[in-house]
């Protein structure tokens, strides 16, 4: 990209979707210096380079020593000795093949800053901030200070005295369904009910295809102030015309601008420290003085202070204290200032993951004007992850030994650091997380002693939109399994690592691989996956064999962490519904009015023409049974699945569809657009006039109904031959036969098409819900019906001879495949229809391919808190104020850390448990014959005092005081109510039991009942 103006799709692919091609294009002009190439300055230019800036230079004059390899993950043992910038060049070269990396090995002075839009500063002196802060504000050059030490971090962000913000959130803007409009003053617009609006007192809104009070649709963009989550007032609409229907109203986005203060005179004011943990504000306010203090102390003493040195600690505070005589804090914190001193050696690669994070963000809002920069400072600790005892450890422990972890021991002793080597963790996902946590793990030294390991494991293979966040990988890696190519990246940071990739999904039919002796030889669970379920089934296993678990995930700039922590924490949990999010069929079929509405029609679209009814034909031709099971589904269904595969298998001569060439399947696609966007239309229309009412005397076109129109086809429209094009395309590739790009050519070829004529049917029903739908869907047919269906029986057997189809599996990432071509075209010409604004095709990518947004630098971010908390996880701490979920937003600066939430108990019998206790029940003791129901009745009443009534294993009714199986073995029960043997990998067996003492008790602790 670089400054030329093209943006290189393919690789930004999902970047595009948070930042948008106007702000991409403005970040490749931008050049960025980042001075300082320890572990965090490496990190941000990862990010910023991943970005897709114009040039990166990085700065640094130092060598590379043994604490540089806690953190600093491009450099090895083979670079110590030599410049930082210089070893770490080729790597970040090849993260992007769109940006210049270059590298400065000389000091920093104002001549080399002048060439840069953006500085950024890290491991720099507070008189180096103060001088190149001044110089920066005065020279208008953005500038970013960040660092860390041990535990604590912070970060500034001065962007000059006039900084424009173009968006400030980054979200889509508005677009609502007008359901009504007073006429008063103000007048108050009530928005279609489906969706709430969202928007803020000052939002500024737009109007069009308002019917009635016209007046809206030619006024520039009107003020707002909320009323309610589906209402908002306007201006004074009383002298306008009388709202009759329809109508969008469109948000907005208004730029802001924004002051900063050079850094020389934002030390001095505690308003701009942006909070992050609220139980910490004390503690946030009293490190704005920590860091300057330890500035002095470095100054004066020429050293950082010594790991868990009691006189430096001393030392600090009393600078903390003179410091404070001026800034007069109510409260300071104490404790964290000796903490802050004894840790301030340690060079810790997760936060410097979180603040790599962080700073390379703001470095992006610098140069794009994208999202709400920090206003200015912000500190943030992870003290929790020290000793929850809170004594102090003897100083020999904290030495230096020559060790890539040297910096990580200077923090937490070298008895924590054999403890993280002999870890053993399972790793769920290698995907933008997954790469992020493993270059932590490596780091750290997790699982890299002689007894530990990581397993990870990734079903999926690396695709080129992949590069831009998941930085492990490099163009010689497309095609790859990404497990296999993160664990050899891994390996080759830290050769201590031991590490196992697979390419399994993590499901019930990959538990003879994870089962029992798997999770019981682990000491934790990592999840890195983009889906609900996913998390869920992992969630479920680890609450089973009671282990913890890390769970990230990101959406965009926002991200959340969890960490699951037996005994102690809520879980995961079970999947929450998400209906909210379904779009009912009734307004997908007939009654559209969002475009995502008419995206999720054309992808439904081509499921049915292009997928599933080709999968039938396959089905029809192989199954001697498909049209028996078919015929099950109730006749509706049926009829229209056989009479699909019918006109599919019969030649169009004979009525049916098959194509025998390419002027075929032109002509097919000619007479479906003229079906879908003229003809159902107009049915519509015959069925429901524009003039129409409701019983209750209103209109039935209003609110969220929009009176559609029906379109008239023009070879010349460019949207109306680009959805021949590609409907007749996918058309001959399920019959193999080959089609063309050639617009001419398709024009030429239409000349020759003949449209049926159409006329509306009186004796059509129209479903007004989905309740109706569902409802004529499952009546038993006519005679008529049962007769057609007779029929068509016959009419199959004819055609069992016929050549197979070839289905197609949507693919939204290959743009010369038509597949996204058919979806563009297909839900614009229905948004026209409706009368709905148009999406362009990155748009409709996004919402039909159900794209998720992503950016490294959330990614790196989530990462880092996860592996914090996975330092408290391996400290065994027991508090659960010791560990923190996050939600963050780093578009606009907003971070919620906050205790976990316990487990919900519940009741059996008068007596408490949790999901987290269970009835473990040895169903082979000492090598003995295995246990009877009637033993395992008894054995649960003898240790819990609970009588067994009824047992479920799944679904499956176990027991229901059935006499007859008291005798029988637990094991050969399963097998006989379930019907299946009980696979030799599973040792553990959940046992749902209902208790006599307890019968209405909806939840209960479960029986694992083992078998080893």
């Amino acid at each position: 990209m670089a400054g030329t103006g093209e943006i290189d799709e393919g690789f930004y692919s999902r970047q595009l979707y948070v930042l948008g091609h106007e702000a991409m294009r403005r970040m490749g002009t931008a050049e960025v210096l980042i001075a300082g190439m320890k572990g965090l300055g490496v990190e941000i230019a990862k990010n910023v380079i991943l970005s897709g800036v114009k040039s990166v230079t990085v700065q640094d004059v130092g060598q590379a020593e043994w604490s540089d390899l806690s953190s600093q993950f491009f450099l090895q043992e083979a670079h110590l000795g030599q410049n930082r910038a210089t070893c770490s060049l080729p790597h970040l070269s090849a993260l992007n093949p769109h940006v210049l990396v270059l590298a400065h090995t000389g000091p920093l002075n104002e001549d080399l800053l002048l060439k840069y839009q953006v500085v950024v500063l890290t491991d720099s002196s507070l008189d180096d901030q103060k001088r190149f802060g001044d110089f920066c504000h005065k020279h208008e050059i953005k500038l970013i200070v960040t660092d860390t030490k041990g535990l604590c971090g912070q970060l500034f962000c001065d962007f000059g005295e006039k900084f424009e913000v173009l968006d400030r959130d980054g979200e889509m803007p508005a677009s609502l369904t007008i359901d009504r409009i007073t006429k008063d003053n103000p007048g108050v617009v009530i928005c279609a009910d489906d969706q709430k609006h969202g928007l803020f007192d000052g939002s500024k809104v737009i109007f069009s295809d308002v019917q009635g009070m016209t007046e809206l649709n030619s006024m520039a963009p009107v003020e707002i102030k909320v009323c309610g989550p589906y209402s908002f007032s306007i201006c004074d609409t009383s002298t306008f015309s009388t709202y009759e229907r329809g109508g969008v109203v469109t948000e907005i986005k208004q730029p802001i601008m924004l002051n900063f203060k050079p850094l020389s005179e934002a030390l001095n004011d505690h308003q701009l420290l942006i909070m992050n943990d609220y139980g910490k504000i004390s503690r946030h306010n009293t490190l704005h003085l920590a860091f300057q203090a330890l500035h002095g102390f470095v100054k004066k003493e020429q050293r950082l202070p010594h790991p868990w040195s009691q006189s430096d600690a001393d030392l600090l505070l009393n600078i903390v204290k003179e410091l404070n005589s001026v800034a007069k804090l109510e409260e300071l914190d104490e404790a964290a200032v000796r903490s802050f001193s004894y840790t301030s050696r340690g060079d810790l690669a997760p936060m410097n993951a979180f603040f790599g994070g962080l700073a390379a963000q703001e470095v992006i809002k610098a140069c794009s004007g994208k999202f709400t920069p920090l206003q200015q400072w912000l500190y943030f600790d992870a003290l929790e992850c020290l000793p929850e005892d809170g004594v102090c450890p003897e100083e020999s422990s904290f030495s230096s030994n020559g060790t890539r972890y040297d910096a990580q021991i200077l923090v937490f002793g070298s008895e924590f650091q054999q403890k993280l080597l002999r870890q053993k963790y399972f790793l769920v996902g290698a995907g933008a997380i997954g790469c992020e946590l493993l270059k932590n793990f490596a780091l750290i030294g997790l699982g890299a002693g002689e007894e530990g390991h990581i397993t990870v494991t990734d079903m999926d293979y690396i695709e080129r939109s992949n590069l831009n966040r998941q930085f492990l990988f490099r163009s010689k890696d497309i095609g790859k399994p990404k497990s296999e190519i993160a664990a050899k990246a891994v390996a080759e940071m830290n050769p201590q690592v031991n590490i196992t990739a697979h390419q399994n999904r993590l499901d019930p039919d990959s538990e003879g691989v994870y089962d029992y002796s798997f999770f019981m030889g682990l000491d934790g669970v990592a999840a890195a996956l983009d889906n609900v379920d996913a998390r869920v089934y992992l969630d479920k296993r680890c609450v089973q064999h009671q282990k913890p678990m890390l769970e990230g995930g990101t959406l965009g700039s926002k991200g959340h962490t969890l960490v699951v922590v037996p005994h102690l924490t809520e879980s995961y949990g079970p999947a929450k519904s998400s209906s909210g999010n379904t779009i009912p069929l009734c307004t997908l079929k007939n009654f559209p009015h969002r475009i995502e509405h008419t995206l999720q029609w054309a992808r439904d679209q081509f499921e049915g023409l292009f997928k599933q009814t080709p999968e039938n034909v396959n089905l029809f031709l192989r199954d001697p049974k498909f049209i028996e099971r078919t015929l099950a589904h109730g006749d509706a269904e049926a009829l229209e699945i056989l009479g699909g595969v019918w006109s599919s298998l019969q030649e169009m001569e004979a009525g049916g569809q098959r194509p025998k060439n390419w002027e075929d399947c032109v002509g097919w696609a000619r007479c479906k657009w003229e079906s879908l966007y003229n003809n159902d239309i107009r049915q519509l229309l015959h069925c429901f006039p524009p003039g129409e009412l409701t019983s209750n005397g209103l209109p039935f076109w209003s609110g969220s109904k929009r009176c559609p129109h029906p379109l008239t086809f023009d070879p010349n429209n460019t949207t109306h031959i680009e959805y021949v094009m590609a409907a007749a395309n996918l058309y001959g590739q399920i019959y193999g036969i080959k089609g063309t790009r050639d617009y001419t050519e398709i024009r030429t070829t239409l000349d020759g098409v003949s449209v049926p004529p159409f006329s509306p049917k009186s004796s059509v029903k129209i479903h007004l819900t989905d309740k109706e739908m569902e409802e004529d869907r499952k009546k038993e047919g006519d005679d008529a019906d049962k007769a057609q269906l007779e029929e068509l029986k016959g009419k199959l057997s004819l055609l069992k001879s016929s050549a197979q189809m070839y289905p197609i599996d949507f693919e939204k990432d290959d743009d010369s495949n038509f597949h996204m071509d058919y979806i563009v075209a297909a839900s614009n010409l229905r948004a026209e229809n409706y009368d709905i604004p148009a999406a362009d095709r990155h748009q409709s990518k996004r919402i039909a391919g159900r794209i998720i947004p992503a950016i490294a630098t959330t990614t790196a971010a989530v990462a880092g808190l996860m592996c914090l908390e996975l330092f408290k996880l391996i400290q065994g701490h027991k508090k659960i104020s010791s560990y923190r979920t996050a939600y963050l937003n780093l578009a606009v600066q907003y971070f919620v850390l906050a205790q976990p939430c316990r487990p919900q108990n519940f009741q059996v019998a008068g007596k408490k448990y949790t999901l987290w206790d269970d009835f473990l029940v040895e169903g082979r003791r000492c090598n003995q014959q295995e246990m009877t129901l009637a033993d395992l009745i008894q054995h649960v009443k003898k240790t819990n005092g609970l009588t067994i009534c009824s047992l479920f294993y799944g679904p499956a009714i176990l027991y229901n005081r059935h006499e007859d199986r008291l005798k029988m073995s637990v094991s050969s029960l399963v097998k006989m109510v379930t019907k299946a043997e009980v696979p030799p990998h599973k040792k553990m067996l959940e046992l749902i039991p209902s208790f006599d003492e307890d019968e209405d008790c909806e939840t209960v602790p479960t029986i694992r009942y083992m078998l080893l």
